[in-house]
């Protein structure tokens, strides 16, 4: 089936464009399947039932996220099989120094454009240049921000924070004067009314897998109302740690005890029943040094919980933003405090596209002297460095198809960019990938009278704050994909501190394509704390050496998980058939819904393929690829099939491919298949 005209929305490996298959209508019977196909009889009807607004793009039916307006839609929510698209799929990883040690920590508060713009489309979009974010080993904790009431964060955001061990919180806010009217229904309604708010914020937080809430009340509130604050805030912060592990609420500095509108650019005792409420306080972003001595004294011991707004677009009488955002950060380090950056996406907003990954490159690596890193302590540790968009798709180092996709949800655990300093700099290079849409690219030079140079790679799960036991029984290996032209050595990976061995297990050589390079590492009384990338040439030189690497993959397995067989992909069904007339004549426009059942946890994602289409027997052409689901459900969009004669069926076999965390291949026996066999309703009406 092809996809049918305009623009495609595509997913991390590729949507694919396949072509309709030429044969023409006629008699089919379908043969005797193999086990574990599902065969799907359907009728074909070019009037079909609208799919909810809400969750569908009332164009092409592409599941959307989404946001609630107003207190009526926020008291009505509740879950729905439309809204599974929305749930995130990947767990949020652990990470050390955890979130809750006392170092400060930096809280990102994405703010673009009134939100919900190509991110909204879960299954993602063929969008040129569009904003990514990339740099999650600064952040501790993301915000997504909007001026609607409830901001579910869209699930591609979720996917990837949590794919890099950051937490995501969803925003509630009130504002003007329809915020004090919301204010009063809620808040000076009384206990039931208030928990009934804080009940439905913690389930929608808990339905759709994100982490808390940033509570944002920006309009005066009445006696009644700010008596109810507190009490407000300390329900619904038990009731999200109740929900979710590890949840969060935050407040933002705009209220006073009181309920008299008015940032204080710092905590004081005019604010702090709201802090003591909550699990933090996100400080407006007007604030001198004097704010920030006070209110590290007030704080206490919890003054990481203290977020220091710093606008990035340097609205107002600010210390500095944009490319100066770096002074605002030294002061905020210089007191202990937790940082809350706000609107990034200056860096493209205000530059543009143009140039945008280099001048993302420069803003971060401008604050890096303040913002403390975190590492994934968990394995499989496994990235192809993928920032969730490209020019085009790659798998296995070739490019499956050209053209431009944005889908965060693909993005992958991500390294640091810092900037250039002396002879070794990294970035994400766009033009070649291993797989997925981009690579890790390595410059620098080998300097005058040396043999080599180490990159730090990212880093592994480390070792635990107690004493390294005498034996340790995991073993690791590491795989490299590495493409370095013109260089007399090629590059080499070397786990450190432990000295690598080639290892020969057949596991391991069933990870290891010709390209790669694979060692095998017993660890007995050491831990694995670094990966580096050596680059060398054959002896050292009075001269320096100019180089460029791009680096397509780095995996670090439990080598005795390889071994295990894979799962079986089950109950695969489709459900929600939009059929159309077109794209021509002879042919039909097909949307459908694909769900199947596979073991939580086990699958990176899956890659839906179809198997074509057949109006009588022939050979089945070679599977393509329709995009890629990171749950199990996904929707295919505009497939463009033979229309059936009258009385006559055809067959479209579509299949779901899981793609384990270690990226062992999956045999097709532990695919899913359906079989759907459509046909004209009798007497030819549709």
């Amino acid at each position: 089936p092809a996809r049918r005209g305009g623009r495609t929305r595509s997913g991390a490996r590729g949507a694919g464009r396949p072509r309709a298959s030429p044969l023409s209508p006629g008699s089919f019977q379908p043969a005797a399947e193999p086990l574990g196909t599902t065969v799907l009889h359907a009728a074909v009807s070019t009037r079909p039932q609208p799919l909810p607004a809400r969750y569908f793009d009332t164009g092409t039916t592409e599941p959307i996220s989404f946001f609630l307006s107003g207190l009526e839609e926020l008291l009505a929510w509740h879950p729905s099989s439309d809204d599974e698209f929305n749930v995130c799929a990947v767990p949020l990883a652990q990470r050390q120094p955890p979130l809750h040690s006392r170092r400060p920590r930096t809280l990102l508060c994405h703010d673009m454009r009134g939100g919900y713009l190509e991110d909204r489309f879960i299954q993602g979009s063929a969008t040129r240049n569009p904003y990514v974010f990339y740099h999650w080993r600064y952040i501790d904790i993301f915000v997504y921000f909007s001026h609607h009431t409830v901001t579910i964060p869209p699930v591609c955001w979720t996917n990837a924070a949590h794919r890099n061990g950051v937490p995501v919180l969803g925003t509630f806010i009130t504002e003007w004067a329809d915020g004090e009217k919301l204010c009063e229904a809620f808040l000076a309604g009384g206990e039931d009314a208030y928990r009934a708010v804080s009940h439905q914020l913690a389930r929608i937080a808990q339905h759709y897998r994100f982490d808390g809430w940033l509570i944002n009340i920006e309009n005066t509130l009445s006696a009644a109302a700010v008596g109810n604050l507190s009490p407000f805030l300390r329900h619904l912060t038990a009731q999200v740690h109740g929900a979710v592990p590890g949840g969060l609420v935050i407040w933002y500095d705009s209220i006073l005890e009181s309920g008299t509108l008015k940032w204080q650019n710092e905590l004081n005792e005019q604010n702090r029943v709201f802090f003591d409420a909550c699990d933090g306080l996100f400080v407006n972003y007007n604030w001198k040094e004097e704010h920030l001595e006070r209110t590290r004294e007030l704080s206490g011991q919890r003054h990481a919980d203290v977020y220091i707004g710093v606008d990035v677009f340097a609205r107002g009488d600010v210390v500095g933003g944009g490319f100066d955002t770096n002074k605002s950060l030294s002061l905020i380090r210089k007191y202990g405090l937790s940082a809350a950056i706000f609107a990034p996406g200056w860096v493209y907003e205000h530059l543009g596209a143009e140039n945008f990954l280099q001048n993302e490159d420069k803003f971060w690596g401008l604050l890096e002297d303040y913002l403390p890193t975190h590492s994934i302590c968990t394995l499989p540790l496994a990235t192809s460095f993928s920032v969730g968009m490209g020019t085009g798709m790659f798998l296995a180092g070739k490019e499956e198809e050209a053209g431009p996709w944005y889908n965060l949800s693909a993005q992958e655990i991500q390294p640091l960019y810092p900037e250039r300093r002396g002879w070794l700099s990294t970035s994400c290079c766009l033009q070649d990938a291993w797989c997925g849409g981009s690579s890790l690219r390595v410059q620098g030079t080998i300097p005058p009278g040396e043999e080599r140079v180490a990159v730090r790679a990212p880093r592994p799960p480390p070792p635990p704050s107690a004493p390294s036991p005498t034996t340790c029984p995991l073993q690791d290996a590491c795989c490299l994909q590495s493409r370095c032209p013109g260089l007399d050595q090629p590059v080499s990976a070397l786990p450190a501190p432990c000295t690598p061995g080639m290892g020969g297990s057949p596991a391991l050589l069933q990870l290891c394509p010709s390209a790669s390079r694979c060692y095998e590492q017993e660890l007995r009384g050491c831990s694995l704390r670094d990966l580096s990338l050596l680059v060398s040439r054959q002896q050292a030189s009075p001269q320096e050496t100019s180089f460029s690497c791009l680096l397509g993959e780095l995996r670090v397995l439990d080598a005795s998980s390889t071994a295990a067989s894979p799962p079986q992909v089950q109950s695969l069904t489709a459900s929600q058939l939009w059929w159309q007339d077109g794209p021509d004549a002879e042919q039909l426009s097909l949307s459908l819904t694909l769900r199947w059942a596979f073991p939580p946890g086990r699958a990176a994602c899956f890659r839906v393929l179809s198997q074509g289409t057949r109006c009588h027997r022939a050979q089945p052409p070679q599977p393509q690829l329709l995009g890629l689901a990171h749950g199990c459900l996904y929707r295919a969009v505009g497939l463009a099939v033979p229309r059936p004669a009258p009385g006559q069926s055809c067959q479209l076999e579509l299949l779901v491919e899981p793609v384990l965390p270690s990226e062992l291949p999956v045999g097709p026996e532990h695919w899913g298949r359906l079989l759907l066999v459509y046909s004209e309703p009798a007497g030819g009406s549709s």
